[in-house]
């Protein structure tokens, strides 16, 4: 279980950096570092599987699909989503609600399976609701007129990338606990090769250009840096970190886990903008922290009153 915790820990601090990838490469654009990023996530993943355990050896044409499915669509469309919320909505907001996801995640299952009365979860949802509600309403009412269309714009694109995150999360989950879960290695390079076909289908609408290929500029050369890390250190060690997670917890617990994205997003984020949080940010920051963790807290109780079947 600890080698899950820590895998789940180190893809939090991986991923935090979709916040301010797409703020760190301008003037290029957030399309130009997404297709660049899982384009070399893609070559890394298909280059390793020279490596026999690297290989897709064992899967289904139907698993190596959903695979590469989940790799295009979970991780590729996640990111384009969060790094366009980023560019419209600042590298606060964002994190502050896809840092809901741990929660989101519960309440799902719980519709599915109705393992906890919803009263007990009204002081946790209500805890991040006004959470989001002080620091929604103050980014509002301090954004110049001509800038509330493109907050609002942000924050649809922040929660359309929460929901498409629950969805990539228990997918994920669902197959790494199923009886015939692939290997951690291999499911990742599966997922790398969807992201870098993906990419590749995109090579045409990326928008710098010629400027893309100008490697003796120092604004290309700082590009190429940022994607080749998101590339080989976000994307594949990320990804792999959180296969090994969902291989190795339970969904409950890795869902927990997310948080940690959230922090380390803050985190990057206002030390990107050089300032302390302001006070709406830390309150509704605060706010959404202490009902993750009321709301874990239910949850993990439940867990161990009441076993699953099977547990000793």
């Amino acid at each position: 279980m600890l080698i899950g915790i820590l895998a789940g820990l180190m893809t939090g601090a991986l991923w935090g950096l979709a916040f301010i990838a797409p703020r760190a490469v301008q003037p290029f654009t957030a399309l130009d570092i997404s297709v660049v990023r899982y384009l070399i996530f893609g070559v890394v993943s298909a280059g390793l599987m020279v490596i026999p355990q690297f290989r897709p050896t064992g899967l289904s044409p139907r698993m190596l699909l959903m695979g590469m499915l989940l790799g295009a669509v979970g991780t590729f469309g996640y990111f384009l989503a969060i790094s366009y919320a980023v560019l419209l909505a600042g590298a606060v907001l964002p994190p502050l609600i896809t840092g809901t996801a741990p929660v989101m995640l519960a309440i799902t299952a719980n519709f599915r399976e109705r393992s906890m009365p919803w009263g007990r979860l009204a002081l946790p949802l209500g805890l991040i609701a006004a959470g989001l509600g002080v620091v929604n309403i103050a980014s509002l009412q301090e954004a110049p007129s001509g800038e509330v269309g493109s907050l609002l714009i942000g924050v649809a694109l922040s929660v359309f990338a929460l929901f498409m995150w629950i969805a990539y999360g228990m997918a994920n989950a669902v197959v790494m606990r199923a009886p015939d879960a692939p290997d951690a290695l291999r499911w990742t390079g599966v997922q790398g090769i969807g992201c870098g076909l993906l990419a590749f289908l995109l090579l045409p609408f990326v928008s710098s250009g010629p400027a893309i290929l100008d490697l003796a500029s120092p604004a290309t050369q700082h590009f190429f840096l940022w994607a080749l890390m998101m590339g080989v250190v976000t994307s594949w060690f990320g990804t792999y970190g959180w296969v090994v997670a969902s291989e190795r917890l339970p969904m409950a617990l890795s869902a927990q886990l997310i948080v940690a994205e959230t922090v380390f997003g803050l985190a990057y984020g206002l030390a990107f903008e050089q300032r302390l949080p302001t006070i709406p940010e830390a309150v509704g920051g605060l706010l959404q922290l202490v009902g993750v963790v009321v709301a874990v807290a239910i949850f993990a109780r439940r867990r161990i009153i009441t076993p699953e079947p099977g547990t000793p």
